[in-house]
């Protein structure tokens, strides 16, 4: 296998990894309270996260002042995240989850303009409108009656993490932050926050199932550890266009997996709503990428056209950071 389709592979395994995230929450819900769920996810995920720093052997174990300062914050969005998200899930569809949490995509750019060049064209608002009516056929379900409480916490998951992505850029940009080290700090700060609302849950927690353990497991290691240093180690052997078209097809394997492993149908109105999520979000990120590679326009001038045209032509801006669209350093 060439590296490109090695790469291509691990991307579109993280992809599948969380499009899948959201059926195996769906049945570790079922069986223990949400918070529970939580705090053995993100203990799991810590103790992974500690155990893979201690085993490095290059560069210092130790975190920077920049990687604390960063990591407690963004672990408080990050728990918020989870949290209305798992409950979210609880309450609706798996494959509804995973198409209205991809509305991330087209949030995230309302809230961080940093990398922006201007306002966003008509074209972006164009995808967002699309988004929109695929969410209102997402929730109409077998007809158009009043939302499902399950889409309207996740739509309200959906803007928490677009808030979180905009942070992560806010405080990482411009700043030596190891990835794995800021990962370790959130899910430190996400298990210090669940461990004492939940503590006397803790016995119902040991004596549940081997399966729900697989499943907590599954969300813990794969979902969140494996899953970020995958994409960390693909994203930096890719271009960035690449790595976000092959992670953006997280809600289709969302929709497959509910649909084949959970049992779940999808009714005409939902297929066509799956569909326009899918496309509403392509569409969106294909033009927010490519605003925010432009070139800086040529500032207007003031002197004569005769003098303009004697003036040596102003240097253009470089193209901004490309980070992939709706990928952050963070567990999910």
């Amino acid at each position: 296998m060439s590296d490109v389709r090695r790469t291509d592979a691990v991307l579109l395994l993280v992809a599948l990894v969380w499009g899948s995230s959201y059926l195996s929450a769906q049945t570790a819900t079922a069986a223990l309270p949400v918070l529970l769920v939580l705090l053995a996810r993100y203990a799991l995920s810590a103790l992974a996260c500690l155990g893979v720093v201690a085993a490095r052997r290059r560069g210092s174990r130790r975190w920077t002042r920049d990687e604390l300062r960063a990591g407690v914050p963004l672990g408080l969005t990050q728990a918020a995240v989870l949290v209305v998200e798992t409950y979210g899930v609880a309450h609706t569809s798996a494959a509804n989850a995973g198409l209205i949490i991809s509305l991330t995509i087209v949030l995230t750019p309302f809230l961080d303009r940093g990398g922006h060049r201007g306002a966003l064209p008509v074209s972006f608002f164009a995808a967002t409108g699309v988004c929109v009516l695929a969410v209102g056929l997402l929730m109409s379900g077998n007809g158009f009656h009043a939302p499902r409480l399950g889409d309207l916490l996740m739509l309200g998951a959906a803007l928490i993490r677009a808030v979180h992505v905009a942070l992560v850029g806010r405080f990482t940009t411009g700043r030596a932050i190891r990835p794995l080290h800021l990962t370790t700090v959130q899910t430190l700060v996400g298990t210090a926050l669940f461990l004492p609302i939940t503590a006397h849950d803790l016995p119902r927690l040991v004596r549940t199932d081997p399966a729900t353990w697989a499943q907590l497991v599954y969300l813990a290691l794969f979902c969140s550890v494996f899953a970020f240093l995958a994409q960390t180690w693909a994203v930096q052997r890719t271009s960035a266009s690449r790595a976000s078209l092959l992670l953006g097809t997280e809600p289709v394997w969302a929709v497959a997996v509910g649909t084949a492993l959970g049992g779940e149908h999808l009714t005409p109105l939902t297929g066509l709503g799956a569909a326009l999520m899918v496309a509403g979000t392509y569409w969106g990120q294909a033009v927010e990428r490519a605003h925010r590679s432009a070139p800086d326009p040529l500032p207007p001038s003031s002197h004569s056209p005769d003098k303009d045209s004697a003036c040596p032509t102003a240097p253009t801006a470089p193209p901004a950071r490309t980070t992939p669209a709706g990928t952050t350093p963070t567990t999910t």
